[in-house]
C-alpha cells in the first residue's frame, strides 16, 4: 500500500491547482470585487448567493451554511473522494508529479474506487464509441439517420454501439487489468447470473451519462430490434457514480450556456437533448429515466443562479396524457424555484426530435419561444376535471385554480390572470378576487407550506451547539469591528504589510475571543515561515477546530476597494486603525495607573508612565498623518 503523500506535494498541488476554475465546474460565479467571486453555495439550497472565493487566498466560505477550505476540501465534497484521491487527482490536472513518504506512489490496485470506477467508464465510453463504426452497428446508424442525425452529430454527442453478445466489454475490461469483483461490484455495466458476468448492454445503441466535469457514470442505451426482450431504453442502475435523481443527461454539454442564458430547458429523452442542441437550444437537458424532483432542481438553481433576479426554467413535455402528468408533477415542484417556470407543449404532441425532423430547426426553435407559464397550463389542466355548464363544476374548478392564481410571485401578474380565470369560468371578476384573497390567506394562515429552497421545517432542524469560543459579536462595538478588518487584511493581504506593521501587529492586543485565537494563530504560522501561497491554510491549521470557520470567513469577506490602489489604501488605513485603537486601549490603562498612583506615588514610576503616554500620543499623531 502505498505511504502517504509527501507534504511539500501537497502545497504545491494547492498552489498550481485553478481554485476559481474547478469551482466554476459546479457554481456560476460573478465578480465580486477585486479578486474576490462569488455564486450560490453548492452545500446547501439558498436563495441569494453567500458563497465567496478568493482564488488569490485559495479559500472559499459560505456565509449561509459556514462551509469552508481549499480546492482540495472542495473537491473532496462534490465528489465525495478520500483525501488522497483528491490530491492525486488534482495532481494530475495540475501537472505535479507526487512522492510519497516511502518512496513508492499508489499501486494500480489500490487506486480509490471511485477513480477505477470513472477509469471503467472512460475505457467502455471509448470501446463503444469504437463499436458504432463496426458493420454490425448498421442497424444503429440507420437508427439515427432516420432520425435526422448524421455520422457528425454521433461524434458531436459521442455516441456508441454496444455489440450482441455476452462479454464483449467484460473481455476488454479485463484485458485492462480490471478484476470481476470490482466491475461487478458497483460499475453498473454488467451483471451476473449463473455462469459469472455478463455485459449488461447488447445490440444497442448508447449515449453516454456525464456529470458536469464531463466524466462519464453511465449509459443510456436504446433497443434496436424488435426481438430484444427488454426495455426501450436500458440506464445504468444506481452506482456510487450514477444516481439517477441527480443526473441530467446533457448536463457537460449545456452547463455553460445555462449560466450564461440563465435558462434551462427540460426535455424527455436523449434523442430530443440532441435535437434541441441542434436546433440552437444549447441550454437543453434530460433526465435519466426518472420525474425531475428536488435534488436535479438543487443543481438547476445552481447553473441559473437562482437568486431572485432573474433566470427561467422551461419545461418540455409531450402533449399526451403522460406528458400532461409529468407537467403537473412538475409544478408540484415549482415552488422550489425563484425563478419563472414555464412549459411548451407542441400543439400536435411532437417532442423536439420528431419537430425538427418534420418542421425543421426553427420549428424547434420556436416551441421553445411559445413557453407560457407553468402556473397557467396547471390551470387549464384543471379546469378540465370539470364542467363549467354547472354552478357546482364551476364552483369546483375555483377550488382548483383560486390556489393556484394566490401563490403566483409575480403580483404584478396575478390580478391579470384574477380577470383571466374569470373570463374561462365565466363567473364575476370579484367573486374570483375574493376566492384568491381567501385561498392567500388560508396558505398563509395555516396551511404549512413548502420551503421555496426545500429545508426541513424550523422544528424539525437540529439544533447545533454554540462552540464556547466563538462568541456574538455586536456589530456596533469599534473594538471588534477594527479587530475583525485588521485580520481580513492580514489574511487576505499578508505581502502588503510592513516589517513594522507586523511587528505591531504581533504585540497587539485582541479581545474578542475567535478573534484573539485567530490574532494568536497568525503569529504561530508567520513564525513557521508560512509561503504566501499556504498562509490561509496556516492560519486555519493553527486555531482551534470551532474556529476554522472563522478564518475563513475573514479570508474571504470584501474589501470595500475597486482596485490594487484602493486595496493598498484600505489595508494601511486599517491597520493604522488597528494600532491607534490598540494606543487608546494602552493610554487608558496608564492614566488608570496615575489615578492609582495619587500625589504621593512613587515620582519615578510617575515620570516613567508620563514618558510612555508621550510616546504613545506621538505615535497617535504619527498614524493620523500617514
Amino acid at each position: 500500500m502505498a505511504g502517504l503523500i509527501v507534504r511539500k506535494d501537497i502545497d504545491l498541488v494547492r498552489e498550481r491547482s485553478d481554485l476559481k476554475g474547478i469551482v466554476e465546474e459546479y457554481v456560476t460565479l460573478r465578480s465580486a470585487g477585486v479578486g474576490s467571486f462569488k455564486g450560490l453555495c453548492p452545500f446547501h439550497d439558498e436563495r441569494t448567493p453567500s458563497f465567496h472565493v478568493r482564488p488569490g487566498v485559495g479559500t472559499y466560505h459560505c456565509f449561509g451554511c459556514g462551509e469552508h477550505g481549499d480546492v482540495i476540501s472542495f473537491l473532496m465534497e462534490m465528489e465525495h473522494t478520500s483525501f488522497t484521491e483528491t490530491v492525486e487527482r488534482l495532481a494530475s490536472r495540475a501537472g505535479v508529479e507526487l512522492h510519497y513518504e516511502d518512496g513508492q506512489g499508489p499501486d494500480r490496485a489500490e487506486v480509490g474506487r471511485r477513480q477505477r470506477l470513472l477509469e471503467a467508464n472512460k475505457i467502455a465510453d471509448e470501446y463503444f464509441r469504437a463499436q458504432l463504426a463496426t458493420p454490425e452497428a448498421q442497424t444503429a446508424r440507420d437508427f439515427l439517420t432516420g432520425r435526422g442525425f448524421t455520422q457528425e452529430h454521433a461524434v458531436q454527442f459521442s455516441l456508441g454501439y454496444a455489440p450482441q453478445g455476452w462479454s464483449h466489454l467484460l473481455e476488454h475490461l479485463r484485458s485492462q487489468g480490471f478484476r470481476d469483483d470490482e466491475l461487478l461490484r458497483a460499475s453498473g455495466l454488467f451483471s451476473e447470473g449463473q455462469r459469472g458476468l455478463y455485459d449488461r448492454f447488447r445490440g444497442r445503441l448508447l449515449w453516454p451519462i456525464r456529470d458536469m466535469t464531463g466524466a462519464t457514470i453511465g449509459f443510456g442505451a436504446r433497443k434496436l430490434d424488435d426481438d430484444d426482450p427488454g426495455p426501450k431504453y436500458l440506464n445504468t442502475p444506481e452506482t456510487a457514480l450514477y444516481k439517477k435523481s441527480q443526473v441530467l443527461y446533457g448536463i457537460d454539454l449545456a452547463k455553460r450556456a445555462i449560466a450564461k442564458e440563465r435558462q434551462l430547458v427540460l426535455v424527455e429523452g436523449y434523442t430530443d437533448v440532441m435535437a434541441a442542441h441542434l436546433s440552437g437550444v444549447g441550454t437543453a437537458v434530460a433526465t435519466c429515466g426518472t420525474a425531475f424532483g428536488a435534488d436535479h432542481i438543487k443543481v438547476a438553481r445552481r447553473l441559473i443562479t437562482d437568486d431572485g433576479t432573474g433566470g427561467e426554467v422551461i419545461f418540455t413535455f409531450d402533449g399526451d396524457e403522460a406528458g400532461q402528468k409529468a407537467a403537473l408533477k412538475a409544478f408540484d415542484e415549482d415552488h422550489r424555484f425563484l425563478a419563472k417556470t414555464f412549459v411548451a407543449v407542441e400543439p400536435s404532441g411532437m417532442d423536439p426530435c420528431d419537430l425538427r425532423m418534420a418542421k425543421g430547426e426553427e420549428a424547434v426553435r420556436a416551441l421553445i419561444a411559445s413557453r407560457r407559464p407553468l402556473f397557467e397550463f396547471a390551470i387549464r389542466a384543471g379546469l378540465k376535471d370539470h364542467d363549467l355548464d354547472t354552478v357546482e363544476g364551476r364552483a369546483g374548478a375555483l377550488r382548483h385554480a383560486a390556489p393556484i392564481v394566490a401563490g403566483i410571485k409575480d403580483s404584478v401578474l396575478r390580478p391579470g390572470y384574477e380577470r383571466e380565470l374569470a373570463g374561462w369560468l365565466g363567473m364575476d371578476p370579484n367573486a374570483v378576487h375574493r376566492a384568491v384573497a381567501q385561498a392567500g390567506r388560508g396558505a398563509g394562515r395555516g396551511e404549512q407550506r413548502p420551503d421555496p429552497v426545500g429545508r426541513p421545517a424550523q422544528d424539525e432542524r437540529p439544533a447545533a451547539p454554540r462552540p464556547s469560543i466563538v462568541v456574538p459579536v455586536d456589530p456596533r462595538d469599534p473594538t471588534a469591528r477594527r479587530e475583525r478588518e485588521s485580520l481580513e487584511v492580514v489574511l487576505q493581504h499578508p505581502t502588503l504589510l510592513s516589517a513594522e506593521q507586523w511587528t505591531a501587529l504581533y504585540q497587539a492586543r485582541f479581545t474578542i475571543p475567535q478573534y484573539a485565537a485567530v490574532h494568536h494563530a497568525v503569529k504561530v504560522a508567520g513564525s513557521s515561515g508560512a509561503t504566501p501561497s499556504r498562509w490561509v491554510d496556516a492560519v486555519r491549521d493553527a486555531v482551534p477546530e470551532e474556529v476554522a470557520g472563522t478564518v475563513s470567513e475573514l479570508a474571504v469577506r470584501d474589501l470595500p476597494a475597486r482596485t490594487a490602489e484602493d486595496v493598498d489604501r484600505y489595508c494601511r488605513d486599517i491597520m493604522n486603525r488597528l494600532f491607534a485603537l490598540q494606543i487608546v486601549h494602552r493610554k487608558e490603562e496608564l492614566l488608570g495607573q496615575l489615578q492609582r498612583l495619587g500625589p504621593e506615588g512613587d515620582h519615578d514610576e510617575f515620570l516613567r508612565i508620563n514618558g510612555e503616554l508621550m510616546e504613545l500620543e506621538a505615535k497617535r499623531r504619527a498614524l493620523r498623518a500617514d
